[in-house]
């Protein structure tokens, strides 16, 4: 992976929390963090510590509030990456205990930075914020009517992130991500991730089985522009920072069709139908395109691929993975 950020001026000394290192964003942010920080620097945390965690790696169960308390003292933590939460899809399942997970775990994360005098925490939001009052192109300050509890646990932390930079100063940046694609790990429960799945299915020669409509459009972006869309945003002077809820973020849209057809080009005997389920109404309620300027103006942000870049890469990516586990 690049790390593009040579013009920024990055704290060497800043020492990283990671929480929900075993997910999605979680287990490649960690990798990405190091590269440009230090692996001594970066503490990664989850429920589960893997059987042969790389660098620092410590059990934490973020509604803990306090062993979150312990470890931040322990490690003298001055920023603090959030991912820990219940998706889209699997959030539905048990709306309650969603709403209870999403919300704690962020809760005590702005207790304890505020308590332990943390410099920074990044906030992941998400496209599923938006709802009816969106559809089509999402605006910065389009109204937030999100449609399932996921949705609305990250609009009402969005609020709590701002509520806690007015009351008490404290440096919360966050971004809110399209569906996040990427090789290095499986897909994790979200609406969004067909687009990662389909890949695999792919690489493996399988019919792809979509559970969304093939012109069903959602925002999209490759793992490594989210990457450095995240820590371009950590590291933006903080004058630069006007958005204290959550920024716009876009990378590309696109439907099943396309991203079936992006893949023919590459592997051209590919096959792909169709089967909506309960997922289609999550992603009829979401937009199709995402206005991203205000990111674009305040701090920079540039997406570097494009669909087909994309498609490349993830098929490069996932063969070597496949001719890896088939020699072992």
């Amino acid at each position: 992976m690049i790390y593009s950020l040579s013009n920024l001026n990055i704290m060497k000394s800043d020492r990283i929390l990671v929480i929900g290192a075993n997910g999605q964003i979680g287990s490649v942010l960690v990798e990405y963090l190091k590269g440009i920080y230090g692996e001594g620097m970066v503490v990664a945390s989850d429920l589960r510590v893997p059987a042969h965690p790389a660098g620092i790696f410590e059990k934490l169960d973020a509604s803990d509030a306090q062993g979150l308390s312990a470890l931040v003292k322990k490690y003298k933590v001055t920023q603090i990456y959030h991912l820990a939460a219940i998706l889209s899809a699997k959030g539905e399942q048990d709306p309650l205990r969603t709403w209870n997970i999403n919300m704690q775990t962020y809760l005590n994360v702005l207790e304890v930075a505020r308590q332990n005098d943390v410099r920074k925490i990044f906030y992941p939001s998400s496209i599923a914020v938006f709802g009816d009052q969106a559809k089509g192109q999402a605006e910065q300050w389009s109204y937030l009517d999100p449609a399932t509890v996921y949705g609305i646990s990250k609009a009402a932390g969005e609020n709590w992130s701002n509520y806690y930079f007015k009351k008490y100063g404290m440096d919360i940046r966050s971004l809110r991500y399209p569906g996040i694609i990427s090789y290095q790990s499986m897909p994790g429960g979200g609406t969004t991730d067909y687009a990662v799945d389909i890949f695999h299915k792919a690489v493996n020669g399988e019919v792809f089985e979509c559970f969304l409509k093939e012109d069903t459009k959602l925002p999209m972006i490759y793992m490594n522009d989210a990457m450095d869309a995240t820590v371009r945003l950590m590291e933006a002077p903080k004058e630069k920072i006007t958005v204290r809820t959550s920024y716009n973020l876009a990378g590309m849209s696109f439907d099943p069709a396309e991203i079936a057809a992006s893949i023919r080009k590459v592997i051209p005997s590919f096959e792909i139908t169709y089967k909506p389920d309960s997922r289609q109404e999550i992603a009829d309620s979401w937009p199709g395109t995402i206005d991203d300027s205000q990111a674009r103006k305040d701090w920079g942000w540039r997406p570097a691929y494009s669909i087909d870049k994309m498609t490349e890469e993830m098929i490069s990516e996932l063969r070597k993975s496949h001719i890896h586990s088939l020699k072992h």
